[in-house]
């Protein structure tokens, strides 16, 4: 083998060996990802409709923990921006039980508040904009219609379930409170 060939082979060699030893690079961790949810259908009024899919259950519990559930009945045209259960199992441990802890109910109240707007407010209203829209605790949550949807920063699961009061918009995320 002539000493060009043998000195060609020698480089390759060497050259696919400090490949091997190179580190891979960093891979940024996936996003969460929000859990698929079954559709939710209309089923009468908001709160029978949270009820008739089964998926509300911890938002349901906290709205009947302060006293919330027959005033939402009540409401002639109001918007639901429902954290789903799987949305509360996102929370860090222990914040749920502290939450639905007696001591707890005014935070607690300001959280369900947070999430329900009194007026209809369908997707199409901000569609494609950014806006904002006071909720009936008295803050003012972000409703950002690009894609992908979110309210309060929360990701839109689905939207416009038509009630027979008003609309509700499934989360995948409980919307946290504005900072201070």
């Amino acid at each position: 083998m002539p000493k060009f060939s043998i000195a060609l082979l020698a480089l390759l060699l060497s050259a696919g060996a400090a490949a091997a030893q190179t580190p891979p690079a960093p891979v940024a961790p996936p996003a969460p990802v929000t859990p698929a949810l079954p559709v939710v259908t209309p089923a009468g009024d908001v709160i029978e409709t949270l009820k008739a899919s089964g998926q509300f259950t911890t938002f349901l519990k906290a709205s009947d923990l302060v006293g919330l559930t027959a005033f939402v009945k009540g409401l002639p045209a109001v918007t639901v921006l429902a954290p789903a259960d799987a949305a509360f199992a996102q929370l860090p441990a222990g914040e749920l039980d502290r939450l639905l802890a007696q001591a707890n109910r005014a935070e607690l109240q300001k959280l369900v508040l947070r999430h329900l707007i009194n007026a209809r407010v369908p997707f199409e209203t901000f569609k494609g904009a950014v806006t904002s829209a006071p909720t009936l605790g008295g803050e003012v949550v972000e409703l950002n219609g690009d894609q992908p949807a979110s309210v309060g920063g929360a990701p839109v699961v689905q939207a416009d379930i038509m009630a027979a009061n008003g609309v509700v918009h499934v989360l995948g995320r409980v919307i946290s409170a504005p900072a201070p």
